[in-house]
């Protein structure tokens, strides 16, 4: 595989504190010409299945060998593993607690070559390593040296079990779909885990969500006036409830892990 030029950073660090910045310079330090892309540092803090979503909406729309460092580690100095994979032509590095979980699946789906090493080899780290900034002293210099050309096997041990978070599904119901609300972007557009997949080739009559029934589907937000709230598939393919030119969290009231209702206008039992 062709070394990587790119490596993108996507963390819950913000930007206040210095700490991204400093990621980017133990990186330069070792491959210095590496190209650094940021992916997000806004990332609810210490939420594992939101960076894990980011990164699964992101990743594929990068170069081959693009290395991918994610870091929200609220087990960061505990005895939970560093890793690094190989997944479909893309490296993942970071902490083993379930943040390739996306990405795993969709190499694993699509039949993609897989290769995970526990990062044992303290060699490729920085000399001193905190206990609270694995960030820094072990997953920036690790991504440097694959940049570099290093092969993963040099890296650790060879790793089969790494954790995975258990991503919610949505149920076929007599009715249609019911799901949950699995994140809300900038705009408080509210995505659900019900995809164009679960729907296709089904007529949408209704989308219950924070107490209202929306009826059907648009196509775009421009479909509808300001203020009306909406559903419609998003760039992911999920189900999203939207406000026209507003905020459809903070007007529904929604939050994380609310239930998400599709009724069909021909229920799976009578198909």
């Amino acid at each position: 595989m062709k070394a990587p030029t790119i490596i993108t950073l996507t963390t819950d660090f913000g930007l206040r504190d210095g700490n991204v910045g400093v990621m980017k310079g133990v990186i330069w330090g070792i491959a210095p010409g590496v190209h650094i892309v940021d992916i997000s540092h806004a990332v609810s803090p210490q939420n594992i299945f939101e960076v894990a979503f980011i990164l699964g909406r992101s990743a594929s729309y990068f170069p081959a060998g693009t290395v991918h460092v994610a870091v929200v580690d609220p087990g960061v100095g505990t005895t939970r593993r560093p890793l690094t994979a190989s997944l479909g032509g893309q490296f993942f590095v970071g902490p083993d607690n379930g943040l390739c979980t996306i990405l795993l699946q969709h190499a694993e789906r699509e039949g993609q070559p897989v290769e995970m090493v526990h990062l044992d080899q303290p060699k490729y780290w920085l000399p001193e390593v905190s206990n609270v900034f694995h960030g820094r002293d072990i997953f920036s210099p690790v991504a440097a040296h694959l940049a570099n050309g290093l092969a993963l096997h040099e890296l650790g041990t060879p790793l089969t079990d790494p954790v995975r978070l258990e991503l919610p599904e949505p149920k076929c119901t007599s009715q249609g779909w019911v799901g949950q609300v699995i994140y809300i972007d900038h705009f408080g557009n509210v995505i659900s885990n019900i995809t164009r997949h679960h729907l296709e080739g089904q007529t949408i009559s209704r989308v219950r969500l924070g107490g209202i029934e929306i009826q059907g589907m648009v196509r775009t937000f421009g479909d509808r006036p300001p203020g009306e709230v909406i559903s419609l598939f998003g760039s992911t393919g999920n189900l999203i409830v939207s406000v026209v030119n507003g905020n459809a969290s903070d007007t529904l009231g929604v939050s994380l892990h609310d239930p998400v209702e599709v009724l069909l206008k021909i229920p799976p039992h009578l198909r």
